[in-house]
Formats: C-alpha cells, sequence, structure tokens
C-alpha cells in the first residue's frame, strides 16, 4: 500500500453521544486496512495530556488545541488522528481545523438527543449536573453548538458500520 496522507477526522458531540464508540469502531476499520492510527479519546487526554485543566470555557479551548496539536503532528508523519473529544465551542474546533489544516480535518458531528446521553451515562454525571453538584457540565450548564456544517453528521450512532463507511468516504475523499 503506498503512503497516504495524514488526515484528522474529529468526533464532537455531547457528553455520551458515542463519539467514543464510533471512533474505535473507526479505527478498527481503519487499521484492518492496514492504515496507522492515533486515537485521543476525550477521558483519556483529560488524564494525560490534559491532566493540568478544568472545564472553564478557557481550559476547554486549551484542551482542544492541545488535541488539535498533537493530532497535526500524527498528520505530518501520514497516520490518521481520530480525536473524540466534546469540543463544545465552534470556535474551538473552528481553530483546531485551522491549526490541523482545513484540507486535512473531518468533522464528525455526533448529533445525540440529550435524553439518549443521559440514559447511557454510566458515571452519572449528567444527574449531578442537573442536582448541581457539578459545575461546567456541557449539555446541563454549560452550552453546546452545534457545528452549522460538518463534515459528516450523524444522528445517534446508528448502525456503526454504515456511519464507518460515510466517514471512510469522506476520508477517501478528503486524501484525493
Amino acid at each position: 500500500m503506498a503512503a497516504l496522507s495524514g488526515v484528522c477526522v474529529w468526533f464532537t458531540g455531547l457528553p455520551c453521544a458515542g463519539k467514543t464508540t464510533l471512533a474505535t469502531h473507526l479505527a478498527e476499520h481503519l487499521r484492518a486496512r492496514g492504515e496507522r492510527v492515533a486515537i485521543f479519546d476525550g477521558d483519556q487526554v483529560r488524564s494525560s495530556l490534559s491532566a493540568d485543566l478544568g472545564f472553564s470555557r478557557e481550559h476547554r479551548h486549551a484542551n482542544v488545541l492541545r488535541v488539535a496539536a498533537a493530532a497535526r503532528d500524527v498528520i505530518a508523519d501520514g497516520a490518521i488522528a481520530i480525536c473524540a473529544l466534546v469540543s463544545p465551542y465552534a470556535q474551538s474546533r473552528e481553530e483546531a481545523r485551522r491549526l490541523v489544516g482545513a484540507e486535512r480535518f473531518i468533522e464528525v458531528y455526533v448529533s445525540t438527543q440529550v435524553e439518549i446521553c443521559e440514559a447511557r451515562d454510566v458515571k452519572g454525571l449528567y444527574r449531578l449536573a442537573r442536582s448541581g453538584k457539578l459545575e461546567h457540565f456541557t449539555g446541563v450548564n454549560d452550552p453546546y453548538e452545534p457545528p452549522e456544517r460538518p463534515d459528516v453528521a450523524v444522528v445517534g450512532i446508528g448502525d456503526p458500520d454504515e456511519v464507518i463507511l460515510k466517514i471512510v468516504e469522506e476520508l477517501d475523499r478528503c486524501r484525493a
């Protein structure tokens, strides 16, 4: 297989929308076809690369830019960076796109109703936020700004295989 250009696939959506599930399926699919892949999952990033950050607007912005910088390094090496972060602010996602390179950035919006996200929440974070015990929780007491023109829009995770094929089509188009 010829060396292919690196690309960043950036999943965004509410907490528990299905971003990590789709990112994991996408990584498996891409690895099966011989691609080199790095995954940046929001929870894992928060415990390592961004462990010093909180959840204020400024800290969320810094988190997005740190991940975008890491993704830029991955794609510079010809690999695929898969980023699954809430990344609630449109301005931060646009800056991530510019940092990575707009022609190598695929924004995937996982649009899942908040009620479904709450039902999936095994950590109980939505419940804590609704009770006032957790501040700055996206979708409850902190805003989420949906993308106006994502490269790929997904309602829930649906059939993950169909969603992955849609993303791979966009990835291959991006590389053409």
